[in-house]
Parts: C-alpha cells; structure tokens; sequence
C-alpha cells in the first residue's frame, strides 16, 4: 500500500491527519447550542403553560362572543363598545347564575353539617342492631381526624388562598385577552394577513371562518343539551317531591355541560345534597340514582347525536374525540375537544383530494331479502293469474 506524500498528510481532513477537520468545532459548538436552546425552551413552555391555557381559553370566547359583537356593530354600535357589553353582559350572567346557587349550595352544606351528627347516629344504631357492631362516637371520631389533619391546616388555607390569587389572576388574563381579541377584530386579522402572500391569506380566513361556525355550534349544542338536562331533572325533582326543583334543575343542566369533566359531579351534587337535608337518604339515593343514569343516557345517547348535528361529526368520533383530548390535555381539552377536532375535520375535507370508489360489495350494504324475491313473487303471481285465465277460457 502506498504512503501519502508528507504534505498531504499534513493537511487537515486527509484521511491519515492528525488534526480534526476545521468544521468540526463548529459542529460541536452548534451541537451544544441546539441543545442548551431546546432545553430552555422546554423549561420556558412548563413554566408558560399556565398562560397558553389561558390564551387559549380567550380565544375560544372572543369566538364565541364574535356573532354578538357583529349584531351590535351592524346596528350602529362602535367596535370596543360592543365587545365591551357583550363581554360584561356574559360575565355578568356567569356571576349572577353564581351567586344565586352559590348561595343556596353554602344553606345546603351548612343544613348538611347539621344533620350530620343525627344520620351518624342512625348508622351506628343500624350497624349495631343488624352486624352487632360497635361504630366509635361522633366525639371520637372529630377528636381523630382533628389530631391527623390539625397540622396541615395552615398549609391547607395557604394553598387554598395561592389558589384563590392565581384563579383571579388568570380571570382578569382572560378576560383582559378576550375584549381585545373583540375589540380588535378585522384590525387584528388584517395585521395577520399583511405578514401572508394572498393566498396564504384566502386560507387563514378560510380557516378562521371554518372555527368561529365550529365554535358556535359547540356552544349551541351544549345550550341544547344543557335545556333538555333542565328539563328532565325538573320532571324528576318535581314528580320526587324535592324543593327548590327549578332552580336545582337548572343549575344541575347549565353546570353539567359547561364545566368540563367534574361539571357532572358538581351539578349532580346539590340535588342530592338537598334531597338528603329536606326529604330523606332513601330520596337523596333516588336523585343519586337519577342523575348517574341520566349522565349515562346523556353521555352514549343525547350528546353523540346533537354534537353530530351541531358540528357535523360521528357520533363515536364525538364520543372517541372527547376522550382522547380530556386523556392527553386534561379538563381544557375535553371541554374544547369538539371543537378543535370539528375544525380539523372541516378543513381536512376542504383540502384533501376526494376520489372515485371502486365497485365491491364491502362498500353498501346488502339488499334486502324481500326486494329481491318481491320480483320473483310478481313474476309467480302474474304466471298464475294467466293460468287461471286460460283454463277459465277452455
């Protein structure tokens, strides 16, 4: 094998050199540098997720208050006037429907602490008489759970008040996000277009357009289904006997569809809680019972079928997409889950290449049995009635 002169061997980046090739470094250097940016950006993302939430959330309302706003613009009203009222108005809504059963809620629990100690009592009579067993007194038990959790009270009220500090913050992020989205509104989407060729901007509109109906028919399919909750619990608290059947009812159909995942649990739980303080526990577990099969009925039934009709979509995509999204993203994301996924749906249709379906069988179902052997019937019955006539005839 032959050797290589000396001053090819010398030369960086012969296959023989001693010395590394002069991209190298930098390579490296670069290398490092991508990670240390990738890193940072992870830690940046966890540590904005909280305000991308939000965003998010402002997003979808400013969506949903955009028909609103454009009623009340197209009537004479200025721009952040009509984003202005029709922002106060919905929050004003959400806090008056808070207050009046927040209200009532607070009188139940506090009927509900009351009548505690007298339902502990029956249970351990209950228990001793039917399993001759021997339940600790009410006393004991307080004294218990005042040892095991006395300590963590402090704690408990700190983190309850960061809670209630961070809720309020992230209010006013929404809220403040929200009325500029809606105040701004062609001014914003114009200063998105001017950064697009036009074509870019046909489709971004397209695209925008496509979302707010999307977002639309999400809030009027839960306004169904949150009408016919109402309406079904009032029948049930009514026929039961349970007071304050109306008001329970729409709490129960209004907080079920617009808290996401434990919004049944919470408007399922006055009801009983009031059932149980005013009537009875063989009422309370009536209304228990009611609002579990009820949810089930809704959830399989109710809900796949007016999600389909609102935002155009299967059914079990309906019900498959709510818990993909509520799995991978948490409470946000099975609330906005038909959405987002009614939009994907929308726009994959609107840019996907369609095709011609080839013949087979697999692709319609079969025909049925009586209208295939309906021709054969006539074609006997006709053959028969000649029959009849001919020998009729000789």
């Amino acid at each position: 094998m032959t050797a290589l002169p000396a001053e090819d061997a010398a030369r960086p980046g012969a296959p023989d050199s001693r010395r590394p090739p002069r991209w190298l470094p930098r390579a490296l250097f670069m290398a490092v540098l991508a990670v240390f940016v990738g890193v940072f950006a992870w830690y940046a993302l966890g540590q904005l997720r909280a305000l991308l939430v939000n965003l998010v959330i402002a997003f979808f309302v400013a969506l949903a208050l955009e028909p609103l706003v454009v009623r009340l613009v197209r009537h004479g009203w200025r721009r952040g006037a009509a984003a202005g009222v029709s922002l106060i108005g919905a929050l004003v809504g959400v806090v008056v429907m808070m207050a009046m059963f927040g209200s009532l809620f607070v009188q139940q629990l506090v009927q509900l602490a009351e009548a505690v100690p007298d339902l502990y009592a029956t249970i351990q009579a209950w228990a001793a008489e039917r399993f001759d067993v021997v339940l600790p007194e009410s006393d004991e038990l307080l004294r218990q759970a005042a040892e095991r959790f006395g300590q963590d009270v402090a704690s408990g009220t700190l983190l309850v008040g960061t809670t209630i500090v961070g809720g309020i913050f992230a209010t006013l992020t929404i809220l403040l996000v929200t009325y500029y989205l809606l105040a701004a509104g062609p001014r914003f989407r114009a200063a998105v277009c001017r950064l697009l060729t036009p074509n870019r901007q046909t489709e971004v509109l397209r695209l925008w357009e496509i979302t707010q109906l999307k977002v639309a028919g999400f809030i009027n399919s839960r306004l169904v289904l949150a009408a016919v909750a109402t309406a079904a619990t009032a029948v049930f608290l009514l026929v039961l006997g349970t007071p304050y059947a109306f008001p329970l009812a729409v709490f129960t159909g209004v907080v079920s569809q617009f808290v996401p995942t434990i919004g049944a649990y919470i408007g399922g739980a006055l009801p009983v809680v009031v059932a149980l303080t005013s009537q009875g526990l063989p009422q309370a577990l009536g209304v228990l019972a009611f609002v579990v099969g009820y949810q089930q009925v809704e959830n399989l039934v109710l809900a796949p079928r007016v999600s389909a009709q609102a935002l155009e979509m299967n059914p079990a995509v309906s019900f498959v997409v709510v818990i993909a999204f509520g799995a991978v993203f948490g409470a946000l994301g099975a609330f906005l889950a038909l959405p987002v996924a009614a939009t994907i749906q929308a726009v994959a249709s609107t840019y996907l290449r369609r095709h011609e379906l080839v013949e087979s069988d697999l692709l319609r179902d079969p025909e049925r049995l009586r209208d295939v052997e309906a021709p054969d019937a006539l074609r006997d019955a006709s053959r028969r009635a000649a029959e009849s006539r001919e020998d009729d005839e000789r």
